[in-house]
């Protein structure tokens, strides 16, 4: 390699370590997708809440759970009351998950949820709707609680906040529990700016328990409960039973990480996801063992070729690429002479009727056919030139007679 080509590829190698390095020590952009799982710490998880549950709930004890609601709510004991949070984005349950849902707040449960929207199964029982008002105006948003026992504050949200409120509740069962501010419009746009306030936090009374339903998760996020939004998570989960058990629930939600391998329902059910396992253990010991029991397998060794009839191939090709007949018919007789001699002991020096009558009755051949062949070798004994003809006719009498 001349000292130019290792100046190129020194520069390439230098380059590709600098892109590398790079990209290693480069801050990574931060995640803005909802999430509001226990474990993100990503600005819209919810890392810090469930951390800070043990200091609001000092007198709970607090489960988080994996698992559908309804396979939860369905096996749980209805004696003891307990408190049950759901938050994300939005929630949509099936008909099943919000009867039993349905069922728990009845027998006296309480379910403080906080999303965007309820799902219709629910939102159709409860009598209730949530909407949002576009605006370009981030910085516009607060939200207060109703509550005299609270301070008179309001708390901002600047940032990837939606101004999500309720426009339909059930008067007769509905207690208005907190509300959202935003301003609505533009200066340059007909009518100006509107400062709009209206219901995001609501309490519905349903058979013995209640509902807490709060249209903006955000205000529960990572991000805004460390920008000095903490005393309203804590007011809003006052209404909450501090002496019952608390479910965390970690199962809806966006960011929740889950199985997409097509085995997902065999993994996500404890029996069959041991009996999978034990299946696959099950296997590698037949394989490990059997390994050991069978024979290692034995390699085919080639029978030696035959070099005498490869040679005697041979020397007939060089014979038959000379076209000298009368040359392979003479060595063909001597063959066949030899051939009668050592296999009939029969003296071939002088063939004669003698001959042909002997070798007939010790070959078992019919007399016409011994005759016809020996007739011919004499008939080729006496020509002094042969045809390519000559040498086939004799070498299939031959054959057939030695057949």
């Amino acid at each position: 390699m001349d000292k130019r080509s290792k100046i190129i590829l020194g520069l390439f190698a230098a380059v590709l370590i600098a892109i590398i390095v790079t990209e290693i020590v480069r801050p990574k952009p931060l995640n803005w997708r909802p999430s509001y799982t226990s474990t993100d710490k990503i600005p819209f998880g919810c890392f810090v809440l469930f951390s800070e549950l043990p200091n609001l709930f000092p007198n709970a004890e607090i489960e988080s759970v994996n698992e559908s609601l309804y396979n939860l709510l369905s096996t749980s004991d209805s004696t003891v009351a307990s408190n049950y949070i759901l938050i994300n984005n939005g929630i949509d349950l099936d008909e099943q998950e919000t009867n039993e849902l349905l069922n728990y707040v009845e027998r006296g449960n309480s379910v403080f949820m906080a999303s965007n929207w309820f799902g219709n199964h629910l939102q159709d029982t409860l009598n209730i709707q949530t909407t949002y008002t576009y605006s370009i105006n981030e910085d516009s948003i607060y939200t207060s609680l109703s509550n005299k026992s609270f301070k008179a504050k309001k708390f901002a949200y600047k940032r990837a906040m939606r101004n999500q409120h309720f426009v339909s509740i059930d008067s007769l069962n509905s207690t208005i529990l907190g509300n959202i501010t935003f301003i609505e419009g533009e200066d340059f746009l007909e009518g100006g700016k509107e400062t709009i306030t209206k219901p995001n936090f609501i309490k519905v009374a349903f058979g013995n328990g209640n509902f807490y339903l709060n249209a903006n998760p955000e205000a529960f996020s990572n991000y805004y409960m460390l920008n000095n939004n903490q005393d309203y998570v804590a007011n809003a989960f006052s209404y909450l039973n501090d002496e019952s058990p608390l479910y965390w629930d970690n199962y809806k939600k966006s960011g929740r990480i889950y199985i997409q391998s097509p085995m997902r329902f065999v993994l996500n059910q404890a029996a069959l996801k041991w009996a999978y396992y034990l299946a696959i253990v099950a296997l590698l010991i037949f394989v490990i063992f059997k390994a050991k029991r069978e024979q290692r397998i034995i390699p085919v060794i080639e029978p030696l070729e035959n070099s005498s009839i490869e040679f005697a191939r041979t020397v007939g090709t060089l014979y038959h690429q000379h076209r000298d007949f009368s040359d392979l018919i003479s060595k063909k007789l001597k063959y066949f002479q030899e051939y009668v001699r050592s296999n009939f002991y029969i003296n071939t020096n002088t063939i004669n009727q003698k001959t042909t009558v002997e070798l007939a009755a010790k070959s078992g051949k019919p007399l016409s056919e011994t005759k016809e062949l020996i007739d011919f070798i004499v008939h080729l004994k006496g020509q002094k030139k042969h045809n390519e003809q000559n040498l086939i006719d004799l070498n299939k009498k031959i054959s057939s007679f030695k057949k």
